[in-house]
């Protein structure tokens, strides 16, 4: 495995020949250089070409980007040794990728894969007002007053850099990537304000192992099947390309032959470690999206040095001479020869720009060693969720004038109906929203909900996606953030879980890394629940929330009612635009349609229709009945199958009073606990499961906060749910609600 010292010792041997190794003992100065002559030499020779489209100039600011990169990984590791680096993931080798950020403009928007260091200088260099290096180390500190993530994570970002803060996780920001270049032309068509500039390009890059991940590929597909509708979408994918997916290798030529000819993907190739070769490319590729307004994959081939973190010893799967052969490449020895063979620079002034570099990035280090961390969870956390309820309030009254549709207020609905009108009154009262999903426009959705709206508002507002739902959730990351407020919808629980990172490692996670500067407002309609009849198994009844509920900051908005329909999605809307907030809104497919409650024909599940600007605050339950025996919590299906439970108990002489929680995330504990407290009992009715279900929270939750009376569950099992009437068998039903409210009453008040 190569080393810092080897890089060190290998870049001055080659300059300036093996003497020039003994000038320094360890890997970079520690105190700045002068190298007043190479700032001379620059100056006079910036105009001159160096061939192709680089000249001496934009080849300076490139070698010095490469330099900052190279320097702030020695001394990301040093920071290590002294207990104060978290952070070794380097981008030493792929400097190649300064070429890319000088040819395209600090205006457009970027997501970088963890090794885009150079870019990252470069792109500073080109803004200005920026210290790269300073941001990059305190990220290393995970020091408070590093500017994107605020010492919460080592990411690359700044707003003023149009450069948007990714987590790790595989290819993960490249659904969004997809969405933010479908917005900037779609925010144009609807009138309203985009983030970026029209013609701007969105550079994404990725290694070349992460091509392999469905994310990447589903990701690269949505561009290409946009874009083969004639759909503008100016996205630049960038892969660079070191041969390795940490250990294991990439095979040979895989990347062009899987990218190399796909329809409606220009595809562009050159050596990363050439900085002439790598600029050319990349030019070509950004000219051709931003003129075309199409897709781009640009393939660089790079290099890996320093393993793929401090803690990975290359030794174990990697042979000598590969080490040897990857060292004779490096991206700084090929700028630092273009420049001396220009005559642009000496090999003493290439040596003394070197040191000059390092001085300055390692006296950088130094202050970042005593920077402050963060030092409450409070603090921590306090970007997740912000909650503005006043603001949000403020957001559900804007209605528009004249109403979009006629809205039935006051007359009766079912929750389809509520739901539809609701989405109408929305779409005219925020021109920026956007509603979309598979079969959602011509068809109206799979249960109609909505049926008419594309014809009254348009294909720009409301459109079928293609049926991948990391792409559809990517689609909305990329539209929240870039300035539309998207609604999207995934037609049922279980196929969320194939897209459901989307919604934990970015669209939860932006406001957390960027410390609110960034944020992407969604709100994921979801069909879901059990209890169908005469269709479904289980991924047409999938009753599985865990996945969701554990998402920090996520809201999870459950409504039973008609009314509460209405009112929720409002409120959940109203909070995106307020606060950004990431809602996941679950609709109880078996009770779309429903109109009864007790008896057939007695319309008792209808309600009427809210006034537009009616909602419902985030974590307010609501309840019904006064009954002082037993309290019965539930939602979703749960509240019919309770409140026609507690009519029978009261048969009994049991009075219930019902909790219908309404939001699953947060929870309503303010009202839960005043509702317990009320009997001293409490039944949680739970159509998910008993492991990992939503009565687990309820019931911990009033544990923490000291109710101290009688409390038990009634739960479906913990199995998917089958096809037919043997559904009935797993779920909780009505008589097990009767008998577990019978019981704790038999048993006296501690039962």
């Amino acid at each position: 495995m190569s080393s810092v010292e080897d890089l060190d010792r290998h870049f001055r041997e080659e300059v300036a020949g093996p003497r020039s190794a003994a000038r320094t003992a360890g890997p970079a100065p520690t105190d700045g250089a002068a190298g007043s002559g190479a700032r001379a030499a620059s100056t006079s020779a910036a105009s001159r070409p160096l061939g192709g489209a680089l000249d001496a100039r934009t080849a300076l600011d490139l070698f010095d980007a490469q330099l900052e990169s190279r320097h702030t990984d020695a001394a990301a590791r040093w920071m290590q040794q002294q207990g104060r680096g978290y952070y070794t993931i380097g981008s030493s080798g792929h400097e190649g990728n300064a070429a890319v950020a000088l040819a395209l403009r600090p205006t457009d928007p970027a997501l970088l894969h963890y090794r885009s260091g150079a870019f990252y200088c470069a792109r500073a260099r080109q803004a200005g007002g920026v210290d790269a290096v300073t941001d990059m180390l305190l990220g290393v500190a995970a020091g408070a007053d590093e500017p994107i993530a605020g010492g919460r994570h080592k990411v690359y970002g700044r707003r003023e850099l149009a450069v948007i803060p990714q987590t790790s996780t595989i290819s993960s920001h490249l659904p969004r990537a997809v969405g933010v270049a479908w917005s900037i032309a779609r925010a144009k068509r609807l009138g309203t304000e985009c983030a970026w500039p029209g013609d701007a390009v969105v550079c994404c890059s990725f290694g070349d192992a992460s091509v392999n991940h469905s994310t990447a590929a589903g990701a690269i597909n949505s561009a290409c099947h946009a874009a083969y509708q004639g759909l503008p979408m100016p996205v630049l994918f960038v892969c660079e390309d070191n041969g390795l997916g940490i250990s294991v290798p990439t095979p040979h030529d895989w990347v062009r032959h899987t990218y190399g000819n796909r329809p409606g993907l220009a595809y562009f190739a050159a050596d990363g470690c050439d900085p002439s070769a790598a600029f050319d490319a990349a030019c070509e590729a950004v000219a051709h999206v931003r003129k075309r307004r199409q897709p781009a994959f640009l393939h660089l081939s790079m290099v890996r040095f320093l393993g793929h973190a401090g803690s990975d010893a290359e030794a174990a799967y990697r042979m000598p001479t590969e080490v040897a052969a990857d060292l004779r490449r490096d991206p700084l020895l090929a700028t630092a020869r273009l420049l001396t063979a220009a005559g642009v620079l000496t090999q003493q002034q290439v040596l003394e720009r070197y040191d000059e570099v390092g001085g300055r990035v390692f006296a950088v280090a130094k202050e970042a060693l005593d920077s402050e961390p963060l030092t409450n969870a409070t603090e921590i956390a306090a970007p997740i969720a912000p909650r503005r309820p006043d603001l949000v309030a403020a957001a559900a009254r804007r209605t528009s004038e004249p109403p979009a549709l006629p809205a039935p207020v006051g007359e009766p609905v079912t929750v389809a109906q509520a739901i539809t009108h609701t989405l109408a009154d929305l779409l005219g009262s925020y021109p920026e929203m956007v509603v979309f999903g598979e079969d959602v426009g011509r068809k109206g959705g799979v249960y109609g909900l909505t049926r008419g709206l594309q014809r009254r508002f348009g294909t720009a507002r409301v459109f079928d996606t293609l049926l991948d739902e990391q792409a559809i959730l990517g689609l909305a990351l990329g539209a929240g953030l870039s300035g539309l407020l998207p609604v999207a919808e995934i037609q049922y629980l279980a196929y969320l879980h194939n897209a459901e990172d989307q919604l934990r490692g970015e669209a939860a996670t932006l406001q957390f890394f960027s410390q609110g500067q960034y944020r992407n407002p969604l709100v994921v309609r979801i069909a879901g629940y059990g209890y169908q009849r005469g269709f479904g198994g289980h991924f047409h009844n999938d009753n599985a929330l865990g996945v969701l509920r554990d998402i920090p900051g996520l809201v999870i908005a459950s409504p039973s009612r008609p009314d509460d329909a209405a009112a929720v999605l409002r409120t959940c809307v109203a909070a995106g635009k307020a606060d950004g907030t990431v809602s996941a809104f679950l609709e109880p497919i078996a009770l779309y349609h429903t109109r009864d409650l007790h008896t057939e024909g007695d319309n008792a599940w209808l309600a009427a229709y809210p006034p537009p600007a009616e909602h419902v605050p985030i974590g307010r339950a609501r309840t019904y009945g006064t009954g002082a025996d037993l309290t019965v919590v539930t939602f979703g299906n749960g509240l019919p199958i309770s409140l026609r439970a507690a009519r029978r108990l009261e048969l009994q002489g049991i009075e219930c009073r019902v909790v219908d929680l309404r939001w699953l995330a947060p929870l309503p504990v303010e009202d839960l606990l005043r509702e317990a407290r009320a009997t001293g009992r409490v039944l949680v009715v739970d159509e998910t499961r008993r492991t990992g279900g939503v009565s687990e929270g309820v019931v911990t939750a009033l544990v923490d906060a000291g109710f101290t009376g009688a409390i038990r569950r009634v739960t479906s099992a913990d199995s998917f749910i089958p096809l037919g009437e043997a559904a009935q068998l797993v779920l909780v039903s009505e008589a097990d609600v009767e008998r577990a409210a019978s019981e704790m009453l038999s048993a006296g008040p501690q039962a």
